[in-house]
């Protein structure tokens, strides 16, 4: 199975840059070059172990199941949830896990059964584990609200005297694009959380120079997104030669080239609906500190009206919400179009679920744990890297788990219903040395 050698060069983007006709614009996304550690010791691109493209050369495999057997074969590997969950809008029942074909598909169904509407799978292996590199190759089920989890947790009764339990979430896959990266342990005082989300391919800042500029008095920004969003910023430039237009995720009204105009600054607004009490006013204020949300359910868009035509060089605009230097609750898709008189005219767009969407193909996610650090992979490139577990040495459980929750995107029952997180394998690997000396 391939597995989308563009997807690495759409992974990095923060900013999208490019050109475009007056037709329509599909974004240049730089290369993935490697992401910095988490205390930033390392260099984005030159992580110190095991690197950016991670070597099975020195680990060995110890533990895998390919899920070629059948049903029996699933049992005497795994144990599974049969009841109802708290946590989430679906009860988990092992006749939602299906081994055919080579894989494991963990399914979605709309059915009342445990006090809940939806039903989805959840198992966790019978051995436990510590140390070393765990990988799984999977695909995310077809559908928002849908959580595609491959995670290690520890178990009450496993728990050594004196030892705290914790859980490492390698990947809660969220469709169609977004990884989700989280650690929860517990502490005298607690638990306590640390987490970071990867919305593959989706930016920050959007910069959209029009090849052919465009005369109107009409903005017309729409989206299909499955959430509520924030957009922070919207940026309408008139032409400008002789220099590059601005970064948008560091807009600065206040310093702009000579002869730039933010024609945005005098629109006025129209919504399709909000999501909090934020104002409007706040996508056109000059600071992206400020947001306007927009509503949670339906089509969302935002329609600005100048008060005379002008001639636009330039779209821009800022969405999602930035969380300790890292922007996250990107949208999925969007289109920018003019009004020419007669007609709405599209002038750009883009859609994840299109262009890069890890329901299409499998793709593996990774955790090397080293006992001082854990680091994250997606298709064996490191994602994050964290310390947040030094000192937990407890061994395991590794988890695979489908659940139906509200905070993955608006549910479509047509979309859920039937639809499957579909594994092809999970394996676990150690270090040769400590390998061998076992």
């Amino acid at each position: 199975m391939k597995y989308g050698w563009f997807i690495w060069i759409a992974f990095a983007a923060l900013l999208v840059t490019g050109t475009a006709s007056c037709t329509r614009y599909i974004p240049d996304i730089p290369e993935f070059t490697g992401i910095p550690s988490e205390d930033g010791d390392s260099e984005a691109g030159e992580p110190e172990y095991p690197g950016a493209d991670l070597d099975l050369d020195d680990w060995e495999l110890v533990w895998a199941d390919e899920f070629d057997g059948g049903e029996q074969d699933l049992d005497k590997r795994w144990t599974s949830q049969n009841g109802p969950s708290s946590n989430c809008l679906s009860s988990r029942w092992r006749e939602n896990a299906v081994v055919s074909d080579g894989t494991l598909k963990l399914c979605y169904r709309r059915e009342s059964r445990g006090g809940q509407e939806w039903t989805a799978a959840n198992l966790w292996t019978k051995e436990t584990f510590l140390y070393g590199y765990y990988e799984c190759r999977y695909r995310y089920a077809r559908a928002y609200g849908t959580n595609n989890s491959f995670w290690i947790r520890t178990l009450e009764p496993d728990l050594a005297a004196g030892k705290y339990g914790y859980e490492i979430d390698i990947n809660e896959g969220h469709y169609p694009n977004e990884v989700n990266t989280n650690i929860h342990r517990e502490t005298a005082d607690g638990t306590q959380t640390s987490g970071e989300t990867f919305p593959l391919g989706a930016s920050a800042g959007y910069n959209i120079p029009l090849e052919m500029p465009v005369t109107t008095d009409r903005i017309r920004f729409s989206s299909n997104h499955a959430a509520h969003f924030h957009i922070r910023e919207f940026i309408l430039y008139g032409c400008i030669t002789g220099t590059e237009y601005p970064d948008p995720t560091t807009y600065d009204a206040g310093n702009l080239p000579a002869g730039l105009v933010n024609y945005a600054a005098e629109a006025s607004i129209t919504v399709s609906g909000g999501y909090n009490d934020s104002k409007p006013s706040a996508m056109t204020d000059g600071d992206i500190d400020t947001s306007y949300v927009l509503n949670e359910e339906g089509g969302k868009w935002v329609e600005f009206t100048l008060p005379e035509a002008r001639t636009i060089g330039c779209v821009q605009f800022v969405n999602g919400w930035k969380n300790a230097g890292v922007w996250t609750d990107l949208i999925s898709d969007y289109r920018i179009e003019y009004h020419d008189g007669t007609q709405w005219v599209e002038l750009a767009a883009m859609d994840i679920a299109q262009e890069l969407n890890l329901a299409d193909e499998f793709h593996t996610y990774g955790l090397a744990w080293t006992g001082q650090e854990l680091i994250y992979y997606f298709d064996r490139r490191e994602l994050r890297r964290s310390t947040f577990l030094a000192g937990y040495d407890n061994p395991a459980r590794i988890w695979l788990s489908g659940a139906v929750v509200p905070w993955a995107g608006t549910i479509d029952p047509e979309m859920l219903d039937g639809s499957c997180m579909e594994v092809d394998y999970v394996r676990v690997y150690r270090r040769r040395a400590a390998a061998d000396a076992d």
